[in-house]
């Protein structure tokens, strides 16, 4: 922009990359957290970080990316500290249905382990290569198919049972 202060032009960027992905990025957060009020902290966080780094990222890199990643690493980060699912058999008054689908997605991928549904959302959702995964989440590749075999095979093993229980 001509005559334009370098930092309000640096500011007008970021506050525009932000209004114009912040529900992709949302969406992407419920696909990890399946809540909404975690997913609404995750894009939070990432964005918070995104506008540290933003004049660097900018130039170099893509900024959606670079939030997403930082999102993925936000969520397994929190896993780890928990070292296992917290789970509790109160269930919520109201199903939760502000994400722009129907819910059905999230209704299969809240059966798996949050490593697992990382793995799979970053696979099949950002369609990132095992390398990729493996970078953005801290494991090897190795562990990145374990855990996507292990997750497909637990999706196809719920699916098999609810086929059988409708027979």
């Amino acid at each position: 922009m001509p005559g334009c202060p370098r930092l309000s032009c640096v500011e007008d960027d970021y506050e525009r990359f932000v209004g114009e992905r912040a529900d992709a990025l949302l969406r992407y957060g419920y696909l990890l957290t399946g809540n909404p009020h975690d997913a609404a902290d995750l894009v939070q966080e990432g964005l918070v970080r995104l506008r540290g780094a933003w004049s660097r990222v900018r130039r170099k890199h893509d900024p959606e990316r670079y939030v997403r990643t930082t999102m993925t690493r936000l969520h397994v980060n929190i896993w780890r500290l928990r070292r296992r699912e917290q789970l509790s058999w109160d269930l919520p008054e109201e199903p939760v249905t502000d994400v722009h689908d129907d819910g059905s997605v999230w209704k299969v991928l809240e059966t798996l382990p949050k490593k697992q549904r990382a793995v799979l959302v970053l696979r099949y959702y950002e369609d990132l290569s095992d390398a990729e995964i493996a970078e953005i989440m801290g494991i090897s590749r190795g562990t990145v198919r374990s855990q996507a075999s292990r997750a497909l095979d637990k999706l196809r093993a719920t699916e098999l049972a609810s086929l059988e229980s409708t027979r």
